[in-house]
């Protein structure tokens, strides 16, 4: 059960207050052409995971940066630096910002797993990317299920993804 509160901001935000968690979720609005290519990308690199960058602003996602995945791995992933380095100067140049962080769970439930969570935060176990969304495409099923989490050294919570 949650309840929408207003907010007056220069870009589309929508807040929701959980109140039987007492937290505040934030909705990431992706464009279905833009989650289409995510999904078509995790299908494409199975087994192994896919990976990539979300960049915007707020919370609505403006540009999608597909990466490699250096791990080549089902179980993990890691994005090439090459890539991650394009996609920050494409960032920069257009003044968005870094929104998400995506990659799929080939086999498994769109749920951060341990090694994601550990890899989220730094070596003090504070959150890498604090305002950034982990984006998690599930091809377990027929349907990929895709689900969005900030994480932080004490918890996961879960975020709204809505399809504009």
């Amino acid at each position: 059960m949650s309840r929408r509160s207003a907010c007056v901001l220069l870009f589309p935000v929508v807040f929701h207050y959980n109140v039987l968690t007492g937290v505040m979720v934030v909705t990431l609005r992706v464009r279905r052409e833009q989650l289409e290519r995510i999904i078509a990308q995790a299908r494409a690199e199975a087994p192994n995971e896919c990976c990539g960058m979300l960049a915007g602003h707020g919370e609505v996602v403006e540009e999608v940066f597909p990466g490699r995945n250096k791990d080549q791995s089902p179980r993990t992933y890691l994005m090439d630096p090459q890539d991650q380095l394009h996609a920050f100067r494409a960032i920069d140049e257009h003044g968005w910002a870094l929104v998400g962080i995506y990659h799929s769970h080939p086999h498994t439930e769109a749920y951060p797993s341990r090694t994601d969570r550990e890899r989220a935060l730094d070596m003090d176990g504070n959150p890498l990317f604090p305002e950034t969304q982990y984006v998690i495409v599930s091809l377990r099923d027929a349907q990929p299920q895709v689900r969005a989490f900030r994480i932080t050294e004490r918890q996961v919570t879960e975020e709204e993804v809505v399809i504009a």
